[in-house]
């Protein structure tokens, strides 16, 4: 268990990573913090507010990648200094570590190890050498079992302070698939998030950009839940269409409470079963109990 700011991570307490793909603005930035900083303290759900300064593996040159690493950096510090939450970006080289650990100064950030670069070595280390979270996203193509060697290039730099998160595997062409199997492999080497929404990606599906299917966040959310995790990722948009990034797979702003409700009754249901070691039956019983069926 680690501390990311008032986070205990891996506490048996469900938090939650959410905002825009993209820093679309600072403004937009903002209104998202705070709108889903309303659903998260009232449903006592920790949070960390989450968008990327640059999305370096869009599909398209022309798509939007967002306002660069300085002003990403100042506009997540804006965030903090609002909100008071801690804030998760991508970095994407050894060198983009190392600046932007700089430009964020005291803030509390988790540095997150985009899907396609959990292997690269410098930027592991380097992400770990700055003494902060890094969240590393399990490659679509990579085993779960093979996450481990991930986690030890962070650990073997100094930095304990490291998740994974799942977010779906490459099945076939423009198609993900998630392996459930993998939330209590990789639980065996670090916490685990759970991805909601990449994982409900179409890369590049959509004809010069990626689609999704978000009908598909809640059922795969709660057999996430249900198998065990420590958190959950979502990007949330207050106008998914509308979005510069990865909107096609956005959870609605409106439906994040409910969505959220129901993960929670989840998560107390599977808590009541595996601390009271009851056959499969008692899941029904206890899922009733806590009025997720």
């Amino acid at each position: 268990m680690f501390q990311i700011g008032d986070i205990a991570v891996g506490n048996g307490q469900l938090f939650l990573i959410a905002g825009p793909c993209v820093i679309e603005s600072e403004a937009h930035a903002q209104k998202m913090a705070a709108a889903i900083s309303a659903v998260t303290r009232e449903l006592n759900v920790p949070y960390i507010f989450k968008a990327s300064y640059d999305k370096a593996n869009r599909t398209s040159i022309t798509s939007f990648r967002g306002p660069g690493l300085v002003e990403g950096a100042r506009i997540l510090r804006a965030v903090v200094k609002e909100t008071g939450l801690p804030v998760l970006t991508d970095v994407h080289s050894a060198e983009q570590a190392k600046q932007l650990h700089a430009e964020l100064g005291d803030v509390e950030a988790v540095l997150q190890i985009p899907a396609f670069l959990c292997r690269q070595t410098d930027l592991l280390i380097a992400a770990a050498e700055t003494g902060r979270t890094v969240n590393i996203k399990k490659g679509q193509f990579v085993a779960p079992s093979d996450m481990k060697h991930a986690v030890q290039k962070v650990t073997d730099s100094g930095n304990t302070r490291v998740c994974l998160t799942e977010r779906g595997a490459s099945f076939g062409y423009n198609n993900l698939v998630v392996d459930m199997r993998s939330l209590p492999i990789m639980r065996g080497f670090a916490p685990v998030i759970f991805d909601a929404t990449h994982s409900v990606q179409t890369p590049s599906a959509a004809g010069g950009k990626s689609g999704g299917q978000p009908e598909f966040i809640p059922v795969l959310s709660r057999a996430a839940v249900a198998a065990g995790i420590d958190g959950l990722f979502m990007e949330v948009h207050d106008n998914p269409t509308c979005a510069l990034s990865d909107g096609a797979n956005a959870l609605d702003l409106k439906n994040l409470k409910s969505t959220l409700e129901q993960l929670l009754r989840v998560h107390e249901a599977a808590k009541y079963l595996a601390e009271s070691h009851s056959s499969p039956e008692f899941l029904v019983d206890a899922c009733s109990r806590y009025g997720a069926i």
